[in-house]
């Protein structure tokens, strides 16, 4: 499959734009560069970026890091700081994102130096999202540009002080402001505001809270600005009480989608049972949109499988995977079967595993990585966009001790072994484990 994406839609370099199957051909009959950019950045940002935090160095991580050396040798846009990809900020937003961790992973200077012209450009310069926009979105489409500058500024404050320090004051400025005139009365932000008057431009409440809460937390860890966090636990605390069953995006599956990647990213870090219970109740509703989905003009797609068919379809799938690895703790079963269920939660330091079998099952279970580290390379693992969460993390040198209830048996293993994944031999029924890390 990629293979044949990158043969049929590399127009501009390795650059790719919209292929039609039907005209065997590019959907547009010219290059618009503008246009290849954003597609670009979106194919990097939603697409290839979230499967190298998970797979690590493979052929989609080339794939993206061609495409986004191909951005950057098409700079056109001139600023005091050099030249950037574009005047989009949601372009510029998601080059934040891209580039604040691929230099982590690749450690080239390349990529944080692009990342420090953006962040120069709307820190220093007059632009800056909060001073001097007359309308910010706090919603995709242009939120994307808040959390892409706080991720940059935590990669400064590990790879470049002297620019942590720069941008300290007015990243802390953007975010004071957000706080002051973009929010409802439940702590969750409007579509759009203007920074600068205070007016609230679109009332409706943002499905992509999360995004930004993002930043408001990363920022937090890093300045111990306790207004950030008290931000996002005020916001994600109001959900269960005032937003089951609410319409985030005029019945689109993929309003749902979007809230729910918000909160269990931030439930990774701090595990409000209410929002546990939210996300619960709330992927039920997600999930009934299958077949059934409200919004006119998809009965065609019924009975099929397909959820609204086009391409915000693909969050329904990320966030039901999301979903199944908390449920998991990021354990996973090879071969997988239609019939077997697997469930794990931790328990004091413990990981307490169910796995039901309708037959007797061999196979292997995986336990998931620090991925933040192993894969990325990041100097901690900061709430972000577009990443799998991290649950349960066997460490590579620690063993454990996984025991058996039902033969009332006890095993050991290593970080690295329960990583590379376990053999087991399961009769039908209900299995059930406790993993204990050995002291």
């Amino acid at each position: 499959m990629l293979e044949s994406e990158n043969r049929l839609t590399s127009r501009i370099d390795r650059l790719p734009d919209t292929y039609s199957f039907d005209q065997r051909d590019f959907k547009a009959p010219n290059a618009d560069l503008e246009r290849i950019i954003f597609g670009s950045s979106e194919y990097i940002k939603d697409g290839l970026l979230p499967l190298t935090e998970w797979l690590g160095e493979s052929p989609w991580s080339t794939r993206m890091i061609g495409i986004l050396y191909d951005l950057w040798k098409h700079v056109l846009v001139e600023t005091h700081y050099g030249n950037i990809v574009s005047t989009n900020v949601e372009v510029n937003g998601e080059m934040l994102q891209v580039l604040s961790r691929i230099y982590w992973m690749t450690g080239e200077q390349k990529y944080l130096d692009w990342a420090i012209r953006l962040g120069d450009y709307y820190l220093l310069g007059n632009q800056h999202p909060t001073r001097d926009f007359s309308v910010l979105r706090l919603r995709d489409h242009g939120c994307e540009i808040v959390s892409g500058l706080c991720e940059l500024y935590v990669t400064s404050s590990f790879a470049a002080r002297h620019k942590k320090e720069d941008y300290q004051p007015h990243i802390h400025e953007m975010l004071d402001r957000i706080l002051e005139v973009g929010r409802n009365k439940d702590g969750l932000f409007y579509d759009a505001i203007n920074p600068q008057s205070g007016e609230i431009v679109k009332d409706r409440i943002a499905d992509n809270f999360g995004y930004t809460f993002n930043g408001f937390y990363s920022v937090y860890q890093l300045d111990s600005v306790d207004a950030y966090r008290t931000a996002a636990l005020k916001g994600l605390g109001a959900l269960n009480e005032n937003y089951r069953n609410f319409d985030w995006e005029t019945g689109s599956a993929d309003g749902y989608a979007d809230a729910i990647e918000g909160v269990l990213n931030f439930y990774a870090r701090e595990p409000l049972p209410s929002a546990a219970a939210w996300m619960d109740s709330e992927i039920q509703v997600m999930w009934s949109m299958q077949d059934s989905s409200h919004r006119p003009n998809t009965s065609q797609w019924r009975s099929s499988g397909v959820i609204e068919g086009w391409h915000g379809d693909g969050n329904f799938a990320r966030t039901t995977i999301m979903y199944c690895l908390w449920k998991t703790q990021g354990v996973t079963a090879h071969p997988w079967r239609s019939d077997l269920q697997l469930g794990a939660v931790r328990e004091d330091g413990d990981l307490w595993i169910s796995l039901t079998l309708e037959k007797d099952w061999n196979g292997v279970l995986k336990f998931d990585a620090p991925r933040h580290k192993t894969i990325m390379n990041m100097p901690f693992d900061w709430p972000r966009i577009n990443q799998f969460p991290e649950w349960f993390t066997p460490e590579k040198n620690e063993n454990y001790e996984l025991i058996d209830f039902s033969k009332e048996r006890e095993q050991t293993f290593s970080g690295q072994q329960l990583k590379d994944g376990i053999s087991l031999s399961l009769p039908k029924g209900v299995n059930q484990f406790v993993l204990k890390r050995i002291m």
